[in-house]
C-alpha cells in the first residue's frame, strides 16, 4: 500500500486506481473480514490480481452430515449461515454413504442412490459447485478409441478451447465441428448427429457451451 501510494503521488495512473482499493482492503483485513466478503466489483478485483491476496480467492464449504437430508440439521444450517458472510456455496456430503458408494458398480450405484432417495453421489455435487465457483465448464472430444473431457472457462471461444488441448490448435484454428451434448447422446454419436443435421460448423467467434462435443480443424 505504501509503495502504491508513493507511485500514485508521482502520477502513476494504475497506482492511482489501486491505492484507494488497497486502503479499503487493509481496513477490511484489520477488521478480520476477508477480501471476498467486501463486495468488490469485477474491475476492482482484476486490479488486485497482481497482489495474489489469499482472502480474495473464492471458497466453498463442504459439510459432512449424518444423512442425505441435512435440512433439519442445526449444525449444517449454522454452516450455511456462516458461509453467507463469504458469499460462499455450501455442499452437504454424507461421508459414510460416499464410502459405501465408491466401490459399487454403475448399476449398483443407481440402485443404492435410488434406495437412499439421492439423485447423485455427493462428490458430483462438490465437483459441480467447484466448477461453478471458478467459472469453469467441460467440453468433449470423441473419437473411435476414446472420449476425453477438457476444462475451459465459461465464455471461452472456439480457439481458446482448442488451446487447452495444444497451443498449435489455437494458433492455427480454422473451424470447429460441434455437436451439442444432448444431441450426441440422443442420436447415438457423431454419425447419427450428422444424419439428423445436428452437427454445426462454427468459426473463431463461437462461444463454447457446456458439454459440447467438438472436433477442431487447424493448420500451422
Amino acid at each position: 500500500l505504501t509503495r502504491t501510494q508513493k507511485l500514485a503521488k508521482v502520477g502513476d495512473k494504475n497506482a492511482a486506481q489501486v491505492a484507494p482499493i488497497l486502503e479499503r482492503v487493509l481496513d477490511s483485513l484489520n477488521e478480520g473480514r476477508p477480501v471476498r466478503a467486501m463486495g468488490l466489483s469485477k474491475d476492482e478485483l482484476e486490479l488486485l490480481l497482481p497482489y495474489a491476496l489469499l482472502t480474495a480467492k473464492p471458497v466453498m464449504y463442504v459439510a459432512n452430515v449424518a444423512d442425505a437430508d441435512p435440512s433439519q440439521n442445526p449444525h449444517f444450517l449454522a454452516v450455511v449461515e456462516y458461509a453467507k458472510t463469504d458469499h460462499a456455496p455450501v455442499v452437504a456430503v454424507c461421508a459414510s454413504l460416499e464410502v459405501e458408494i465408491v466401490d459399487l458398480s454403475d448399476e449398483e450405484k443407481i440402485e443404492f442412490l435410488s434406495d437412499m432417495k439421492m439423485e447423485e453421489p455427493g462428490l458430483n455435487r462438490v465437483v459441480r459447485a467447484g466448477y461453478n465457483l471458478l467459472g469453469l465448464q467441460t467440453y468433449f472430444t470423441a473419437g473411435e478409441k476414446e472420449v476425453r473431457a477438457w476444462t475451459t472457462q465459461i465464455g471461452a471461444t472456439g480457439p481458446q478451447a482448442a488451446g487447452v488441448i495444444h497451443t498449435d490448435f489455437e494458433r492455427g484454428f480454422i473451424r470447429a465441428e460441434v455437436i451439442a451434448f444432448e444431441d450426441y447422446i440422443e442420436l447415438g454419436g457423431e454419425a447419427g448427429a450428422k444424419k439428423a443435421g445436428r452437427l454445426r460448423v462454427e468459426g473463431k467467434d463461437y462461444i463454447v457451451q457446456n458439454g459440447d462435443v467438438m472436433h477442431f480443424r487447424f493448420s500451422v
